[in-house]
């Protein structure tokens, strides 16, 4: 009697077939970036031309709490921006493949319907650290020095932490508009999202309520954390949750993911055949 193949398809557990389906669906989204290179580079050229806008066109005319450096302050800041905005990225590639019918036939195959809407958030973070290697290296040129070590590296995981949480957001906001165009009026929500926050004006200049609104901002404190970890730290308020950026910038992308993660998984199970 012939040995049986304990290797075999036939064999391989859920787990083996969820992460393969995952990295099949990273591959095909990796494969659209190489062969559309207008998309990845408007996609990674817009963090460049946010840094020098902001950087060189209002570095002179900003102020910034104890008389520091407006260039320390506003590099963090746009590395969280550029995070922020990501998920209307996958929001658009989301609804897109949703319009188009892939989502359909990715229904209708035999794979999990969980490693669809996992393998989009993988590709988005690879495109993430991308965009941030870009940013950084940009910011660099331009006479950004933060301090090395762990810190660096421990500011670089809460920007991606960040990402990951948006990521989320964006697949379920994907799957509920109803076409690409309208998922690019998604800047309505990101706009003001970023704005009022602590990317670009630490909120005790702003009036006390809104300055209150942009403290609590999710983005608040990964921005905040992010200036500390880089080395570049900026007078907070005294409030509670800006005395403890660190620990909300890991917390606030843990409710996040909390809430849309389980909102995009059933989302993508209730589409209709």
């Amino acid at each position: 009697m012939s040995a049986v193949d304990l290797t075999g398809p036939a064999t391989r557990g859920r787990t083996y077939w969820l992460l393969a389906d995952c990295w099949n669906i990273v591959r095909r989204g990796l494969t659209h970036y190489q062969r559309q290179p207008v998309n990845i580079a408007w996609q990674l050229g817009f963090p460049i031309l946010s840094v020098l806008l902001y950087g060189y066109v209002f570095g002179s005319a900003m102020k910034v709490p104890g008389g520091g450096d407006y260039q320390d302050f506003l590099m963090p800041g746009m590395f969280v921006m550029t995070m922020a905005f990501g998920f209307i990225n996958t929001a658009t590639v989301v609804v897109y493949d949703s319009t188009k019918g892939v989502i359909d036939r990715f229904r209708s195959m035999p794979m999990a319907s969980s490693a669809v809407v996992a393998g989009r958030g993988v590709t988005d973070l690879l495109v993430a650290c991308a965009e941030l290697g870009i940013m950084m290296l940009t910011a660099l040129a331009m006479g950004w020095r933060p301090d090395g070590g762990w810190g660096f590296l421990a500011a670089f995981g809460l920007l991606l932490w960040l990402r990951f949480a948006l990521i989320w957001i964006g697949v379920w906001l994907g799957l509920l508009v109803p076409n690409p165009e309208a998922a690019g009026g998604l800047f309505a929500v990101a706009f003001p999202l970023t704005m009022i926050s602590s990317i670009f004006v630490a909120p005790q200049l702003m009036p006390d309520w809104l300055g209150w609104v942009a403290a609590w901002n999710p983005i608040s404190s990964t921005a905040a954390a992010t200036r500390e970890l880089f080395g570049t730290p900026i007078g907070g308020g005294d409030s509670w949750v800006e005395q403890n950026a660190l620990l909300m910038a890991g917390v606030w992308p843990v409710i996040l993911t909390v809430i849309f993660l389980p909102l995009a998984v059933r989302r993508f199970q209730k589409l209709s055949r």
